[in-house]
């Protein structure tokens, strides 16, 4: 930590045997961060394919005041039920930080967590979500 320039320095050294291990250390910081849970930030450094992609509630509709607190509510579900019912289904991890939305996964899954969520956002019903999130986790099972 340089505390003059108030910011996190990472740097490698001659020791350093793994040439892309300063760009996992900012994958990790950047994914615990942005509210990640610890193991899935540790998760970050240990697998290869996962990445976070970052959108704005408004970057999908334009929404203002009780809209989009409405919005966010849905996306979430009562006691986080719809959050977790997208996360189990597509293998994703979902953080919501007031109107912006972080999404950790693989390429694929992020996809399909992306959609649901903007399915959301546009107004759909959660109960169409859900059915949807069934047919493709029935899908990907299958694959498997």
């Amino acid at each position: 930590m340089n505390t003059k320039r108030k910011c996190v320095e990472i740097k490698s050294s001659e020791y350093t045997e793994d040439r892309n291990a300063v760009q996992k250390a900012v994958d990790f910081l950047k994914a615990f961060m942005l509210g990640f849970d610890l193991n899935d930030a540790i998760a970050m450094l240990r697998l290869e394919d996962l990445y976070i992609e970052s959108f704005d509630v408004k970057d999908v509709k334009n929404l203002h005041g009780d809209h989009l607190s409405r919005c966010i509510g849905r996306i979430s579900g009562e006691k986080g039920k719809t959050k977790y019912a997208i996360e189990n289904s597509t293998k994703t991890r979902i953080v919501l930080a007031d109107s912006r939305i972080h999404v950790l996964g693989s390429f694929s899954n992020i996809k399909v967590a992306r959609d649901a969520i903007c399915s959301l956002i546009l107004g759909s019903p959660p109960g169409k979500i859900y059915s949807n999130l069934k047919f493709i986790a029935k899908r990907q099972a299958e694959k498997y």
